[in-house]
């Protein structure tokens, strides 16, 4: 079973789809001229701006709850694992797709908005919807949305399980069943609460959780900041093949950052869009670009704390595949939530452990939850004309099941399955958001346009020629026409 699971992983992350997903980003990040730094100023009063409404949920909610799908524990062992397997090197090709990867989390989360739809009450949107109403592929999306009821229902849960349940053995010697056990019960309450619940709790956990961690990794760099500019050479060395000691694995630093890069910060992989589509704004583009800040505070703040926290301290090993082991510091300690704990004991003795496994547990319980909403939102596309209310508590039992069986498993065995789950993921959404370029484009060239004109932008896809973008024209376009004429 292990070696399938391998070899299946091996096909679908092969240097095909590390280089696309570099690719597609520099290219998207060129078609919109780096509205990645453009708008940064734009960032605050659109994450803020606009309330939550019945069908809908608030930007800065639709924010944090694509946050806490992407901060999770790829922040934290994610990152371990790319420098174990990578080199000190692989941090920068997390921090490239990073940067690059904004450009594609705009267009993925503006087309979740133009193709949402107000289902059962409430908004819900995603890939698979974009691919059905702006491709005219309904098999395409179903298969989509079946490869995500599988992935983020089954398939990466259990990697998030794995390494709460590793790093509370590591800092409290409780047992991975236990864990395990208490996951199941404090997720049953949450999910069957509905996404209202789970934006309530991402809201109120994810900004303070991220905040927290990240000053601690301030604390540990200042007090030894002396060691910053070596750690700061060695990443830019290591990435290029220039460092004498990790020359010969430039490819595994490529592959190592941008597979683990994509696996934090989720840009293309068609995860985030399903919150977006949730957000109550007046234009795409706004939740677009809050989406694709989203994308620097994961791997820019959250994933740079844990890699300086690491690489710092010296508390790492390099192991890449199929070759000789370069450093040991650690000895055989599995790379991982360890290597994080090790790094922050090794400068506050005592609080290393407890704090890297409660950081982890908020991280990675507040991405499961983000991982639900992502299968339920698909599982309610797939039930749009046929009402099967069964298979809503099918997933419910399905994702409580492989969170216990992910808390249990080993790491390795964990962490190749959320492989598989992104990968498959990633594919599907590129192949759909490059065929859907223009009109993403339009819906950036439009709010520019509104902006320059001194307006508040508000969306008219009927003016734009984008069709089939049903909620906007019906329930969106038709009121303010009103206003407009009693106005």
């Amino acid at each position: 079973m292990e070696q399938f699971v391998n070899w299946l992983s091996g096909i679908i992350w092969s240097p095909a789809l590390i280089y696309l997903c570099l690719g597609v980003g520099l290219f998207y990040s060129f078609a919109t001229r780096f509205l990645q730094v453009r708008h940064m100023k734009d960032i605050i009063p659109l994450m803020f701006k606009g309330g939550k409404s019945e069908a809908g949920i608030s930007s800065f909610q639709a924010l944090t709850l694509a946050l806490s799908g992407r901060v999770g524990t790829g922040n934290i062992a994610g990152v371990a694992t790319a420098i174990a397997f990578g080199g000190p090197g692989a941090v920068f090709w997390m921090w490239a797709i990073a940067f690059l990867g904004a450009g594609s989390a705009f267009v993925e989360a503006a087309l979740g908005q133009v193709y949402k739809v107000k289902q059962d009450g409430q908004f819900r949107g995603g890939p698979a919807y974009y691919i059905e109403k702006g491709l005219k592929m309904k098999w395409y999306a179903v298969l989509f949305a079946i490869v995500t009821v599988i992935a983020t229902g089954v398939l990466l849960p259990g990697v998030q399980a794995n390494s709460i349940a590793a790093s509370v053995d590591n800092a409290f010697g409780i047992s991975p069943a236990i864990t395990g056990a208490a996951l199941v019960i404090f997720l049953a309450a949450i999910i069957f609460g509905g996404v209202k619940r789970i934006a309530r709790v991402a809201e109120f956990v994810v900004p303070f959780m991220a905040l927290g961690y990240i000053l601690v990794a301030v604390i540990i760099v200042a007090l030894n900041i002396s060691e910053l500019p070596g750690v700061l050479k060695l990443i830019f060395s290591s990435a290029f093949g220039m460092d004498a000691a990790f020359g010969g694995i430039l490819g595994a630093a490529i592959t190592w950052g941008v597979k683990r890069g994509i696996y934090s910060n989720e840009a293309g992989q068609g995860t985030a869009p399903h919150a977006a589509a949730a957000a109550e704004v007046s234009h795409p583009a706004k939740q677009g670009i809050v989406q694709a800040f989203s994308v620097y505070v994961d791997t820019l703040f959250v994933c740079s704390a844990t890699a300086f926290m690491i690489l710092i301290t010296g508390m790492y090993n390099v192991a890449p595949e199929g070759k000789a082991q370069i450093i040991n510091n650690l000895g055989d300690i599995e790379p991982g939530p360890a290597y994080t704990q090790s790094a922050v004991e090794s400068v506050m003795p005592g609080f290393g452990g407890p704090f890297v496994a409660i950081s982890l547990f908020f991280f990675a319980f507040t991405t499961i939850m983000a991982y639900y909403y992502m299968a339920e939102t698909n599982l309610a596309y797939i039930n749009q004309k046929v009402k099967r209310v069964w298979t809503d508590y099918v997933l419910k039992i399905a994702i409580l099941g492989m969170v216990f069986y992910g808390s249990v498993k080993t790491a390795g065995l964990a962490w190749t399955l959320g492989d598989i789950g992104v990968g498959s993921m990633a594919w599907l959404n590129i192949i759909a958001i490059l065929l859907l370029t223009k009109p993403a484009l339009k819906v950036l060239k439009d709010y520019e346009a509104q902006l320059k004109d001194g307006k508040d932008p508000v969306f008219d896809p009927v003016k734009l020629g984008i069709k089939d973008a049903d909620f906007w024209e019906q329930e969106y376009s038709k009121p303010l026409e009103k206003e407009e004429k009693t106005g």
